[in-house]
């Protein structure tokens, strides 16, 4: 299932920004005592008592603000509070409550969604008392916290988790099936890629960026294998400011993620990998996900025996460290190759999820150690013992080693690769962990 969404929300320089970095216990945020630096969202993953949810830093909401900044910034604030499973209420302890904070209050009530009222800035004990007022806002009994200072925080967390929707299980028809994610930038063909293959118009399909309004999954049957495609919602059609697309975009896809065991990233073949392609693609392998990269509308591109090939070339230069992921040119429109993407994806959850027998991989490594081996540190040779297979959904694998703090990044690099080498693993994020022995 996709991650709970948590909506932290409130006037400027209440310290949401603040706040969301100590709940992250990270640095993210840009914090800033100037109205309006929070612009661009911020969202990541928290984690707390066995829990995760999906964690939004808004930008300062200003009802009613003519400003077109304040205007921008209240639409992807609202848009937070839609998608939101439990919005934050911030406010500030120290200046006490004004109209801003009651327009914000009023249109809460109206999303009806949970809400956690939380007082900032209450830095010391002669601040609690000043808590209570914030009572007229009709969102409960304040939570008096300073995220500068850190009080509070725990308790914050737990009634974030107390309040978080129940872990669902899947449906009886989605049992055994491959759960895949269809992502992409506007606009790429998402929608028209699993018409095709469900053979029905279920999906609205249009050239206009963005009108795929909620999530929609399909249940797809090819003989005895079951696979449940997941459409990354788009964007609603009333948000249509250029400067907000990548926050709806992203926020979607993200949980469109979440709910995968493979992403099929979609890329305009016309576009070439942008760097909006990039983003999806990283974000799909940092899930540890399975992936899948299908070029599309590749009918349109003129061809002579060589395109693919020169392409596929530039693709995996561009890629990188991601050049694992399968690459297959396709056309939604024509139905091109679209049958072989899920012949893909089956691979790729095959290898997501292949365990290796620890003989097997002693084997191999004592035969990568002996053609090469880690270079001395610090006067000592650094010996492999032996590894293991420690999980699968992504393979992660543990080498106990003599001096794992001296081992470096290239050697590291070296043993990944040998590992695909020998292995396989298309598409598949591969996890190496070293342990002292």
């Amino acid at each position: 299932m996709s991650l709970p969404i948590v909506a932290i929300v409130g006037r400027p320089n209440v310290g949401k920004s603040s706040l969301f970095n100590r709940l992250l216990r990270k640095k993210i945020a840009i914090v800033d005592p100037t109205s309006g630096v929070t612009r661009d969202r911020n969202y990541a993953i928290c984690e707390w008592n066995g829990r995760q949810f999906r964690l939004i830093d808004t930008g300062g909401m200003v009802p009613d603000s003519k400003d077109l900044m304040e205007r921008l910034i209240l639409d992807q604030s609202e848009f937070a509070v839609n998608e939101a499973d439990l919005i934050v209420l911030v406010v500030d302890t120290q200046i006490g409550i004004d109209g801003t904070d009651h327009r914000i209050a009023r249109t809460l009530s109206k999303a009806n969604k949970p809400t956690i009222l939380v007082a900032n800035k209450a830095d010391n004990p002669a601040l609690d008392m000043n808590i209570y007022e914030f009572m007229k806002l009709g969102h409960g009994e304040p939570m008096p916290v300073s995220a500068t200072l850190g009080l509070g925080i725990g308790e914050l967390l737990d009634a974030v988790v107390e309040r978080l929707p129940s872990e669902e299980g899947l449906s009886a028809a989605e049992e055994g099936a491959i759960r895949v994610a269809v992502v992409g930038r506007p606009n790429v063909g998402k929608s028209s890629f699993i018409n095709k293959l469900i053979g029905e118009e279920r999906l609205i399909v249009s050239p206009i960026a963005g009108t795929t309004r909620d999530a929609v999954n399909s249940l797809l049957e090819i003989g005895d294998k079951k696979y449940v495609l997941i459409d990354t919602a788009g964007l609603r059609r009333h948000y249509k400011v250029q400067e907000n697309i990548e926050f709806y975009t992203n926020l979607r896809t993200a949980r469109a993620i979440d709910e995968c065991d493979v992403g099929v990233v979609l890329i305009d073949a016309a576009d070439g990998l942008t760097t909006g392609d990039m983003r999806v693609l990283g974000d799909v392998l940092d899930a540890r996900r399975g992936a899948v990269l299908a070029v599309n509308k590749w009918d349109l591109i003129d061809k002579t025996d060589k395109t693919a090939d020169e392409f596929t070339e530039n693709l995996r230069e561009q890629l990188g460290p991601m050049a694992y992921v399968p690459i297959l040119f396709i056309s939604a429109k024509s139905g091109q190759r679209v049958a072989k993407v899920m012949s893909l994806v089956d691979q790729v959850h095959v290898d997501l999820n292949r365990r290796i027998q620890t003989s097997e991989l002693n084997n191999f490594l004592q035969e990568v150690f002996g053609k090469r081996k880690p270079p001395a540190k610090q006067g000592k040779f650094i010996q492999f013992k032996f590894m293991t297979q420690s999980e699968i959904a992504p393979p992660t694998f543990v080498f106990f080693v003599s001096h794992p703090e001296l081992l470096d990044k290239g050697y590291v690099a070296y043993l990944s690769n040998q590992l695909r080498g020998r292995f396989g693993f298309e598409g598949v994020p591969i996890r190496l962990k070293f342990r002292q022995k």
